[in-house]
């Protein structure tokens, strides 16, 4: 029982770095503050989900989900990056709630709020899935790394730090901020496939609110610009998260009580560190 606890624990970390390093890119690394970063993690569950079962090899699944979520978020990006502060943010917002919306009303596809029970396994014993999710993980933090430090990860830090001088300076920062959300929202959907085949099934509230938030606050505990924090800050928070589970607390505050906890280590970390346990920019 502990050790299946602990795998658990492990998965679901693993597959939360994925995820916080993938909004690093686009919000830490380039400036970009997508608000709507989790529907593109739901479009790859989703996506992988529906073709596993309707008899569609997870080899080809996985890899799917995330071109599937990368090119859905290109096609966003190249309409929405040149708003500027608040209107990109709020469009990007805007479709996370656009994806709740599909995700409950498209029936015949998603049905609805009943969700997609009896998503296949990848791998069936949950250790080995474990070491696969791994895995991935390591290739996305290596890429991840290798980019940031690459010229194209100083142009993403150069547009976030002073757009108009990276422009000055002769670099299309269109293509370079359509291209950084193109990369995050690819290992989002990645992730995405990875959550839904561990706990085999999905629903709407792989978009909701709460689940977001829980994400921008592993992100701003580990620091913007880190991808050693946001490792360490996902395996953090989702060690206390999960821990909450022993706490004798009546079921129906606990959702409530888990959003006021991480709020409070939210407020203390804005307070006491800005720039979270080890980011290089503030938020």
């Amino acid at each position: 029982m502990i050790h299946e606890f602990v795998i658990s624990i492990l998965t679901y970390s693993l597959v939360y770095v994925v995820v916080v390093i993938s909004l690093n890119l686009a919000f830490g690394f380039t400036g970009l503050v997508n608000l709507g970063h989790m529907a593109f993690f739901g479009f790859g569950a989703y996506t992988s989900a529906i073709l596993t079962l309707n008899g569609v090899s997870w080899y080809f699944a996985l890899p799917v989900s995330g071109i599937f979520a990368g090119i859905l978020g290109a096609i966003i990006a190249a309409i929405t990056v040149r708003l500027k502060g608040d209107y990109f943010q709020i469009v990007t917002l805007g479709l996370a709630f656009i994806a709740i919306a599909v995700s409950r009303n498209w029936i015949s596809l998603t049905r609805g709020a009943l969700g997609l029970p009896g998503v296949p396994d990848i791998i069936k014993d949950n250790l080995y899935y474990m070491l696969f999710v791994l895995a991935v993980t390591i290739i996305c933090i290596v890429f991840v790394h290798w980019l940031t430090n690459s010229e194209t990860g100083k142009i993403f830090q150069a547009i976030r730090d002073d757009e108009t001088a990276a422009m000055i300076l002769g670099k299309n920062t269109y293509f370079y901020k359509v291209l950084a959300i193109t990369i995050s929202t690819f290992f989002a959907g990645i992730a995405g496939s990875l959550f839904v085949h561990f706990i085999n099934f999905v629903d709407p509230t792989v978009f909701d609110l709460e689940f977001f938030i829980l994400i921008v606050i592993m992100l701003i505990t580990g620091g913007l610009a880190s991808i050693k924090g946001s490792i360490i800050a996902a395996f953090m928070l989702e060690i206390v998260h999960e821990s909450l589970r022993f706490v004798a607390f009546n079921p129906e505050i606990i959702g409530a009580v888990r959003s006021m906890l991480f709020m409070a280590v939210l407020l203390m970390i804005l307070v006491y560190r800005p720039r979270g346990l080890f980011g290089k920019v503030d938020v």
